[in-house]
């Protein structure tokens, strides 16, 4: 067994020693940060309930709250289910490894505290590659939600899961920047009809295309149905408000302008923090986290969120403008 870490510590997740350490750790119920391409997960052993209740402890999250269930290939997978549909088989042959967990009836060996207590389980493979490497070596699968308090915003980068755990037995594997920077898409195959629960770089338009029939995709997802849906979520410690670009900016505000071009119209009188992020969905969402935790350290009073225009485009734009919503949400 490896020994205790005096508080978190951050080593390189493709150092074969580092990982080779990380997987002892995962087989004696501890836990790991794990990088994905979309945030940096929680990691611990699926099948250890141990393990899971681990995770839920460490985050202070919600019980009901279900996980993700990693895996490293398809038939890791489908010994997570008790049935493995048609729908299934077109996602993941278009989609993983990817941004797109996929929910259908747990199977009776996974723990149900893996699951928030519930009759399903969502499940995805990461395009990571130290992510893959770790489950692999395991030889099973992992649960990893975003390694960060409950509630809180997410971590795109190594340092944000050293700030939030520093004095917590972990072992995170730094595997560089989040390349998509938000949460997976989770979408439920158990019904006649697909429903996205969480939205996320894949889109209910892309899901509907490769299965070839009609996707919904509701306003409002209960928290119990899937994860990263409570009304307030991934939000800064910071008050959060969205406004217009009329309304931004103030004596110590942090002000982030999303594809508005607003760097030449408004005055940066008094502002602290100020970042505006640049044209198109894929790369506000790959700094989005980042900029949130940046102007969440800047000791600004508020923080005022310009969301971009999205008229004629929203579709593409709704995982952002979900994140954004839950970000700013009161309660």
């Amino acid at each position: 067994m490896s020994d205790p870490l005096p508080g978190a510590t951050v080593r390189s997740g493709f150092d074969p020693a580092v990982l080779a350490d990380a997987v002892i750790r995962l087989r004696t119920g501890r836990l790991v940060g794990m990088p994905t391409e979309t945030v940096y997960g929680l990691a611990g052993a699926t099948l250890d309930p141990a393990a899971i209740e681990a995770i839920y402890a460490s985050k202070q999250r919600p019980a009901d709250n279900p996980l993700i269930a990693h895996v490293s290939s398809i038939e890791m997978a489908r010994t997570l289910c008790r049935s493995w549909t048609a729908e299934a088989d077109q996602l993941v042959a278009a989609c993983w490894p990817g941004p797109l967990a996929i929910v259908l009836d747990r199977a009776d060996t996974v723990p149900a505290i893996a699951a928030g207590g519930r009759d399903s389980i969502a499940i995805r493979m990461p395009a990571h590659p130290v992510a893959l490497r770790l489950i692999d070596s395991l030889g099973a699968p992992v649960s990893a939600p975003s390694a960060n308090r409950s509630g809180s915003i997410s971590p795109t980068e190594a340092r944000h899961v050293l700030a939030d755990f520093a004095e917590e037995d972990l072992l995170v594997l730094d595997g560089g920047p989040c390349r998509i920077g938000l949460e997976s898409t989770v979408v439920d195959l158990r019904g006649q009809c697909p429903i996205v629960l969480r939205p996320g770089a894949a889109t209910a338009e892309r899901i509907a295309e490769i299965l070839g029939v009609e996707v919904t995709q509701p306003e409002i997802v209960d928290q119990t149905e899937s994860p990263g849906t409570a009304s307030r979520h991934y939000a800064p410690t910071t008050p959060t408000r969205l406004c217009g670009l009329e309304d931004a900016g103030g004596e110590d505000v942090a002000v982030i302008t999303i594809a508005s071009g607003a760097s030449e119209e408004t005055p940066d009188v008094g502002t602290r923090f100020r970042v505006d992020l640049p044209d198109g969905p894929t790369r506000v969402a790959a700094m989005l986290y980042s900029t949130l935790h940046a102007a969440d350290l800047s000791g600004s009073r508020r923080i005022d969120i310009v969301p971009p225009p999205v008229e004629g485009d929203s579709a593409s734009w709704n995982a952002v403008l979900d994140r954004l919503g839950r970000a700013a949400a009161t309660d």
